[in-house]
């Protein structure tokens, strides 16, 4: 078997597939947390302080923006 290094050249084209799937389930998890928040019928200001304090959340934008960072640096060589 040969092996393969640990770390990959991805090209810009699955960059940007794993940006926009990445971005859509943030979408989805953050309509998730409002709604619930609707339901329960807390107020804006919770609300907004959960999606803030939210740990997926913030995860996904970290990510996100380490993705975005790492397809604009292949994008400019």
């Amino acid at each position: 078997m040969t092996e393969q290094p640990l770390q990959q050249e991805v090209s810009i084209e699955e960059l940007q597939e794993s940006i926009d799937e990445l971005s859509a389930y943030r979408e989805r998890l953050y309509n998730d947390v409002v709604g619930l928040g609707k339901k329960l019928r807390l107020s804006q200001k919770k609300i907004d302080a959960t999606i803030s304090e939210h740990p997926e959340l913030t995860r996904i934008d970290e990510v996100l923006d380490q993705l975005k960072a790492q397809r604009n640096a292949q994008s400019s060589q």
